[in-house]
């Protein structure tokens, strides 16, 4: 019983959604390139990207070799048994991504902020 607690705990949505999820819909491919985008300095082990996005390890196995087949995640090294991956920068699709993204967070000041004007 009490890993099933865990478990559940783990796997909780996130109340305030970014604004990229709220634009394009919530799925756990998509809740991986928000985290992806969100954190695109930085590279992470599977697991951690698995954690930082809310979707289970054994989901991201599932399609996480279509990212890296198609250019959008590079492997950047390897520790221990893990591989690490980050976004890919050179790829047009995820520098396109990420302009997107910083246009919604832009756009979404600007119509806050006549809001309170």
């Amino acid at each position: 019983m009490n890993n099933i607690f865990r478990m559940d705990r783990r796997m909780e949505r996130k109340e305030n959604k970014s604004i990229f999820l709220e634009h394009f819909g919530d799925t756990p491919q998509l809740r991986v390139i928000d985290f992806l985008l969100e954190n695109h300095f930085f590279d992470f082990p599977l697991t951690e990207i698995a954690r930082g996005s809310n979707v289970s390890y054994n989901s991201l196995q599932k399609f996480i070799g279509n990212f890296v087949g198609s250019g959008f995640l590079i492997k950047t090294r390897r520790i221990g048994k893990s591989d690490y991956y980050k976004l890919n920068l050179e790829n047009p699709f995820a520098r396109n991504l990420l302009q997107l993204g910083w246009s919604l967070i832009k756009g979404s000041v600007l119509k806050e902020d006549k809001v309170v004007a």
